[in-house]
């Protein structure tokens, strides 16, 4: 699966949402900002969905866990996610922002974008100065009027490959 880095321009958030939570709701929409309620089944579905390969739950359930900031949105006469992203990091300086995911039933529509909106409001308000993302190249778009641009600064980012690793050591 190849992926594009991108990373933020700080000045471009506000805290103007391109739909409001009240908005979401009188839609049938529930913004979610902890797993509790989660169905890890059923964001899987999503997952699959969209391209994803289908994870062990129980993986999961240790990814969020370990995760700083999470946002999704259950659908209210399913009960299910329709969408969702997650941030980690270190709390302080750097953050990543992974699974950015919306069922396809449902996109089109500023799922994805209200998510994202929040999350990266969010992690603005921690203080957080440099977030990052990886996205398939298909959906770099959708990330640039938030605020995301593909290597600013000339910088590179490189990903450790056991596949290549093991290549060399031959």
């Amino acid at each position: 699966m190849s992926s594009a880095s991108l990373r933020l321009k700080p000045a471009i958030i506000t805290n103007k949402y391109s739909i409001s939570d009240a908005d979401l709701e009188s839609r049938g929409f529930h913004l979610r900002r902890t797993a509790d309620e989660l169905n890890l089944d059923q964001l899987n579905t999503v997952f699959v969905s969209v391209g994803f390969p289908r994870r062990d739950p129980e993986k999961i359930k240790l990814a969020l866990d370990n995760t700083n900031s999470l946002l999704w949105i259950q659908h209210e006469r399913t009960r299910k996610p329709v969408a969702f992203a997650r941030a980690t990091g270190d709390g302080v300086f750097n953050a990543i922002i992974w699974d950015v995911v919306v069922d396809p039933s449902f996109q089109g529509i500023g799922l994805g974008k209200a998510v994202m909106e929040r999350l990266l409001d969010e992690l603005v308000e921690q203080g957080i100065v440099n977030i990052a993302l990886y996205s398939e190249p298909r959906v770099l778009g959708f990330y640039r009027p938030l605020g995301f641009v593909a290597d600013p600064d000339g910088i590179r980012g490189m990903v450790y490959s056991r596949k290549n690793r093991n290549r060399n050591k031959k």
